[in-house]
């Protein structure tokens, strides 16, 4: 039989609802049993940790359980790792000189922060994102047919090995109504159809660019296995309305398999038992299915 996935799990921000979380999903039905689980709580003096209430010991502590799992995972003994959530302006406080922990990895795994792709994924709906946490302003100067390419093939290579055939990709557009040829806006033109292109040219079951307005309507009733967005937001905002819940942040193009759950550190929730757990869990599942 197989070797079962170790997954590393870190508790985030311990001032946050990541210990919470973690807690329950490893307590939950359902999850796999031929995998084993460590957790990396960072250092610190917890007896000084308020919940709810982020200082730069949370901070410190937070990063250093990001820095065990990324010397665990160098080290062989984990498959995985599987992120709780931490305040970007909190770890900004500790030298924290990231704009999110995906940028993180990528410099850890020494690989351009551009080829570091965000993928939310839920059978509902999935989104890869062809820029992260940036301002619209730079997000649509970053846009360009080559980063739409690599966001688009790393979207297919998730999905390949798990459909077991081509994946659908649709590639939204950018303006509204596709920038109405032109009236309001070029980057259909100019940007998304040359990637579209190519990338059909390359043998990808990929179409686009599809109106931003439909193609999260008509990829959530199942025509399309994921949408390729310009922006943060463009895909979140839909992603979040239909996976709050139980939808899991995905970071492709690493060597490594990161998940995370897709919400925050939630400090008005810690401490009071209430957290909802299910995207934790649900990223737990998903890190030891691509570790299988």
């Amino acid at each position: 039989m197989a070797k079962k996935p170790t997954i590393g799990i870190t508790l985030g921000d311990p001032a946050g609802i990541g210990p919470e979380v973690v807690a329950k999903a490893l307590q939950a039905k359902g999850l796999p049993a031929r995998a084993d689980y460590v957790i990396f709580e960072g250092k610190g003096d917890r007896r000084r940790i308020k919940a709810g209430f982020p200082t730069p010991l949370s901070a410190q502590v937070a990063l250093q359980a990001l820095e065990d799992a990324v010397a665990a995972w160098r080290a062989g003994e984990i498959d995985a790792i599987v992120t709780g959530p931490v305040s970007k302006e909190n770890m900004r406080e500790v030298g924290f000189d990231f704009p999110g922990q995906t940028e993180y990895f990528a410099a850890a795994c020494g690989v351009k922060p551009e080829h570091a792709v965000m993928m939310m994924y839920d059978p509902k709906l999935t989104v890869a994102l062809a820029s992260t946490h940036c301002s619209l302003r730079e997000a649509l100067k970053k846009l360009s047919p080559a980063r739409l390419i690599r966001t688009t093939q790393a979207a297919a290579a998730f999905f390949a090995p798990l459909l077991q055939r081509r994946p659908r990709l649709a590639v939204a557009g950018v303006n509204p109504h596709n920038g109405e040829g032109g009236l309001f806006g070029d980057e259909e033109a100019r940007i998304v159809t040359p990637a579209v292109e190519r990338l059909q040219s390359a043998d990808l079951d990929v179409t686009g660019p599809h109106s931003p307005d439909t193609v999260f309507h008509h990829a959530a009733e199942g025509r399309y296995d994921a949408v390729i967005c310009a922006y943060h937001d463009q895909g979140l905002i839909p992603f979040k309305l239909l996976a709050f819940s139980t939808g899991v942040n995905v970071t492709l193009g690493l060597p490594l398999i990161r998940t995370s759950p897709d919400h925050g550190t939630a400090y008005s929730l810690a401490g009071q038992g209430v957290a909802d757990h299910r995207s934790m869990a649900a990223a737990i599942k998903l890190a030891v299915r691509l570790a299988k």
